[in-house]
C-alpha cells in the first residue's frame, strides 16, 4: 500500500514541499548521512542508473566524515540541512532547536531543510521557513523499520509511483538492509515509467 501523508499535516503546514509539479521527474531523498559504507554504496548505485538525489545530512556526520560529504557534492547531488544532531522538535525550546539547525547550517550550505522524524512545532517551523524551503515527502519507504521486510518496504515504495513524487529513504546503517533492497528496484521502476531522477531545485 502506498504510504500516504496524513491530510492534517498538509493542512497545518501547507507551505511545506510535499511533492513536485513535474510529471517526468522523481525526487529521491536520503536522510541522516553521510554514513561510511552506506553513502558510498548509494552513490555507486545512483551512478549505475545515471540518477541524481538529494541528501538531507546531519551536521555531526558532516563534521565526522567530510570526505563523504564532499563526495556527495562532487557526484552532482544536492544536500539539505537535517539539523546537527537529529533533534525531535516537539518538547524542545525554539531557541535550542534553531541553535541545532544553525550549527548544521554552518557546514551544510543549502536552502533546503527537513525536520527529523517530521517532528517540528509550528513556532519552530515559522522560524525555519524564513531561511529554508522545508521539504517533506509523498512516499515514505519506512526503510528504517527493522520489523518491516525488504519486500514490504519495496512494495510500499513502488506501488503507484508517479512523476513528482518525493521518496524518503535513509543513509544509515539501521536502514541499509531495506534501503539497499529497495533502491535498485525503485530506480528500475522509474526507468520503466520514463521518470528521470532529479535533485530538488526549489
Amino acid at each position: 500500500m502506498r504510504i500516504k501523508v496524513p491530510g492534517i499535516l498538509k493542512r497545518i503546514y501547507p507551505e511545506m514541499v510535499w511533492s513536485i509539479d513535474d510529471p517526468e521527474g522523481l525526487y529521491l531523498t536520503f536522510d541522516d548521512g553521510p554514513t561510511p559504507g552506506v553513502t558510498e554504496w548509494i552513490l555507486a548505485t545512483l551512478d549505475r542508473y545515471d540518477a541524481k538525489a538529494t541528501f538531507f545530512v546531519l551536521g555531526k556526520n558532516v563534521e565526522l566524515y567530510p570526505d563523504l560529504y564532499r563526495m556527495i557534492l562532487e557526484r552532482g547531488h544536492k544536500v539539505g540541512n537535517h539539523t546537527y544532531s537529529h533533534q525531535k522538535g516537539w518538547g524542545m525550546s525554539l531557541g535550542r532547536y534553531i541553535e541545532d539547525v544553525d550549527l548544521a547550517g554552518d557546514m551544510v550550505h543549502s536552502e533546503l531543510f527537513r525536520p527529523p522524524y517530521a517532528n517540528i512545532t509550528i513556532n519552530q517551523y515559522r522560524a525555519v521557513k524564513q531561511r529554508y524551503k522545508v521539504v517533506m515527502w509523498s512516499i515514505l519507504t519506512r526503510d528504517y523499520n527493522r520489523a518491516l521486510s525488504p519486500k514490504s518496504c519495496l512494495r510500499g515504495a513502488i506501488r503507484d509511483l508517479r512523476g513528482g513524487d518525493i521518496v524518503s529513504m535513509h543513509d544509515s546503517a539501521k536502514s541499509f538492509r531495506n534501503m539497499s533492497y529497495a533502491l535498485p528496484a525503485i530506480l528500475r521502476k522509474a526507468r520503466e515509467k520514463g521518470l528521470t531522477c532529479k535533485i530538488l531545485e526549489l
